[in-house]
């Protein structure tokens, strides 16, 4: 399945609407994506994850790397709606604290 990205921005808020699988192929295109996202304004960044049923360790890095940018700009990075396979992916790999998961796009934004 094809990564499809739509970004949703709202104030000084961007959601990344993510569809698809995050894999070797498709994790540059999402990467692509976020770089620009830490060079404006934004102070929230949420990657909705809603949309996503598989996730391979590239992308797993491609948002660890999200979370690096974002500690070096000050800007807010933040996961949200996570589908059981990919929650199963982050559980494993031991990143549920490391990153700031919210069960929904509106809970992420909120807060």
């Amino acid at each position: 399945m094809s990564l499809d990205l739509k970004l949703d921005k709202s104030g000084d808020a961007v959601t990344v609407v993510v569809t698809g699988d995050i894999d070797m192929s498709s994790s540059p295109k999402m990467r692509d994506a976020l770089a620009p996202l830490f060079q404006n304004n934004n102070k929230l960044i949420v990657v909705d994850l809603s949309g996503v049923s598989y996730i391979d360790s590239s992308g797993i890095a491609t948002l660890v790397e999200g979370l690096q940018w974002s500690h070096n700009s000050k800007h807010k990075f933040r996961l949200a709606a996570l589908t059981p396979g990919v929650k199963d992916v982050f559980e494993i790999a031991r990143l549920l604290t490391v990153f700031e998961v919210f069960d929904t796009k509106e809970q992420a934004l909120a807060e």
